[in-house]
């Protein structure tokens, strides 16, 4: 029991002589990983003590290109909704049609526009610039 405190245990101090009840091995047992200096068992992130770690029990397929862009997409049914005449990538922030620009913006041609729009975007599908031509508006495409 410690002084200070009735519910606190005393720390063990090892290797401090075979008569402390810690000494020689310094409650390490004889040999085996758990008895070596260093690292230990669990050290490393994913380790299942000598089981095949999960990472490389799962499949792996395909490949992620780190240089992918990333577009923020808007459709033609959301630029309509908005009304506004002419639409681009700060606009676009600025109004709420995206939340934030990627690796630029993208239009899709999904729904219809009524009014002539002109629009400034890194990227249209071919509907889209058809239906925006096909209104009276205006394709401008900007480099990404």
């Amino acid at each position: 029991m410690n002084a200070k405190h009735p519910y606190k245990k005393k720390k063990k101090r090892l290797g401090r002589g075979t008569s402390s009840g810690h000494g020689k091995t310094s409650t390490k047992g004889h040999k085996g990983q758990l008895a070596r200096s260093g690292q230990g068992k669990g050290w490393f992130p994913g380790f299942e003590g000598g089981q095949m770690p999960f990472i490389r029990r799962v499949p792996k397929r395909g490949f992620n290109s780190p240089f992918k862009k990333k577009f923020s997409v808007i459709n033609l049914t959301q630029i309509a909704e908005s009304g506004e005449k002419k639409i681009n990538p700060t606009k676009a922030l600025e109004i709420g049609l995206v939340s934030r620009i990627k690796h630029g913006l993208k239009v899709l041609g999904q729904g219809e526009l009524k009014a002539p729009v002109e629009i400034e975007a890194h990227a249209f599908s071919e509907s889209a610039k058809q239906k925006i031509e096909k209104a009276g508006g205006k394709v401008i495409l900007l480099k990404a």
